[in-house]
């Protein structure tokens, strides 16, 4: 599927086509929609490339919460290294 993103849209986000592409890639991979290498190959990156765009601004590689904490947790007891 091809997506067409008219010259409005561009001119008024004052983007080049690519800076518009590498915006989408970045929210959909923040948001957890994209892999790291889907929102790379969006953003017309390298997976080194987009690594240090997300760097660049503030956006974790890796999405860490408690609810994995915990199983962390229990895992470390479990082997009884807590």
């Amino acid at each position: 599927m091809a997506v067409i993103i008219s010259d409005e849209f561009l001119d008024a986000s004052q983007l080049t086509p690519t800076e518009f592409l590498q915006e989408i890639a970045l929210h959909l991979f923040q948001s957890g929609r994209l892999t790291l290498g889907y929102a790379a190959k969006m953003a017309e990156m390298d997976c080194d490339a987009f690594q240090d765009l997300l760097k660049a601004r503030k956006i974790a590689l890796y999405h860490y919460d408690v609810d994995d904490f915990e199983v962390d947790l229990k895992s470390l007891r479990e082997l009884g290294r807590l």
